[in-house]
């Protein structure tokens, strides 16, 4: 496998696909590599281009592994509807399932970051659909018991601010940087809130019941590490491995993806 570089990547990054969400919207997604099938979900107010900023999918790739870049609903090039019918509780795992069953998938890894992260545990939770089967392994990036469970704020938190509030924040807080965000990136911030009120938490009880072998991988210096042995100890099969960086760098550092690696080989 080759790794792309400069106008490789560029085309890369363009080079995107639709599928049918659970409802029928269109939602985008990018594919990277050939071999085994790996799902990757980003976070809250990004997009697929998380895991291709850094190489991070270059180096999956060379490890033979076809690498599955969807953009959730409300984000990215996916659909942006502003309707609430449209944002239905787990609405987000539902279009993962969709996604799964669009592409005939039924061997494949499964993995997230931050609220990439809530899904991927959504969908193990939950199971599998009629015609789909779960994954081999998956891996929770970013994310604790505490943001499992939905306790705690996070980016989410901030938005809700920014759009109840606008323009009262400082340049430089987290509110003043979240604004220059939105209005630099031409995100549609009512679209995000939606997304926010669909996210469903994952009681433990159901954690308990989670059989596939799983990863949590965690930044030494983020905020969320408190619980994050927490989430391995309620997950029967789930381990931990921390990595330097905070919630914002943890994803792009080499030994993240060495551990993705590692662990997926297994």
């Amino acid at each position: 496998m080759r790794v792309l570089h400069g106008a490789d990547r560029r085309d890369t990054l363009r080079l995107v696909s639709f599928f049918p969400g659970c409802d029928g919207v269109d939602l985008a997604y990018r594919e990277v590599g050939e071999g085994r099938p790996l799902i990757l979900l980003h976070g809250f107010m990004g997009d697929a281009t998380l895991w291709l900023r850094h190489g991070q999918v270059e180096a999956m790739a060379a490890r033979g592994l076809r690498v599955i870049l969807p953009d959730f609903r409300g984000h990215g090039a996916s659909a942006k509807p502003d309707d609430a019918v449209a944002y239905p509780p787990d609405v987000l795992a539902d279009d993962g399932f969709a996604l799964i069953e669009y592409l005939g998938l039924d061997d494949y890894d499964l993995g997230g970051y931050s609220l990439g992260a809530r899904i991927a545990v959504r969908m193990l939770a939950r199971g599998t659909t009629p015609g789909c089967t779960g994954p081999r392994r998956a891996v929770i990036g970013g994310q604790g018991l505490r943001e499992v469970l939905g306790i705690g704020g996070g980016a989410g938190a901030v938005l809700r601010r920014v759009v109840a509030a606008p323009g009262r924040y400082q340049p430089g807080s987290a509110e003043g940087r979240t604004e220059q965000w939105l209005r630099s990136s031409g995100q549609d911030p009512v679209a995000l809130l939606r997304v926010l009120d669909s996210v469903v938490a994952t009681p433990v009880e159901l954690l308990d019941d989670i059989q596939v072998p799983t990863l949590v991988l965690m930044g030494t210096d983020d905020e969320r590490a408190v619980s994050a042995e927490q989430l391995v100890a309620a997950m029967p099969n789930a381990t931990l491995a921390m990595v330097p960086g905070d919630h914002a760098t943890a994803v792009a550092a080499p030994e993240f993806v060495a551990a993705l690696l590692d662990f997926l080989a297994g």
